[in-house]
């Protein structure tokens, strides 16, 4: 199973924040540190919010935090928030016009293994992929980008 961008932006913004909790960052330096879009990060930013994984706050000190400790955050969980529309094969969604569906074997598979891989994900939370804390930090500090 393969993360989409908007996913992957979505955990990048996660670990972020966790390694710099309590401190607010707004979206536009996030976008700035990873070199990406700040409108594209702003919607990754408000669909974790509307998860809620993050809190927001608008204004001068305004910013995004993580809405609860990382240890509370689930990996599984948030890939599951951003990947619940996206069917790993076209017949796991709405689309059920493939010739060979009344007769394939390969369904029960390929959602067992969609299943693995959020199974294995669950195990984690961000504090855990966070743990080189300090490391994490300092990579994603404006100061250290181009």
């Amino acid at each position: 199973m393969q993360l989409d961008k908007f996913t992957d932006y979505a955990l990048r913004v996660l670990m972020t924040l966790a390694v710099h909790t309590p401190e607010r960052m707004p979206a536009s330096a996030i976008a700035k540190i990873f070199q990406l879009s700040e409108h594209h990060l702003s919607k990754v930013a408000s669909e974790l919010v509307r998860g809620g994984f993050v809190s927001s706050a608008r204004g001068r000190s305004g910013g995004l935090t993580l809405a609860r400790p990382a240890s509370q955050i689930n990996i599984g969980a948030v890939v599951r928030h951003f990947k619940r529309d996206d069917p790993v094969v076209e017949c796991f969604g709405s689309n059920r016009s493939c010739l060979i569906l009344p007769a394939c074997g390969l369904r029960h598979p390929l959602r067992e293994a969609q299943e693995a891989f959020f199974k294995a994900l669950d195990r984690y939370s961000l504090e855990d992929v966070t743990r080189s804390g300090a490391l994490l930090a300092e990579l994603t500090t404006e100061q250290n980008q181009p």
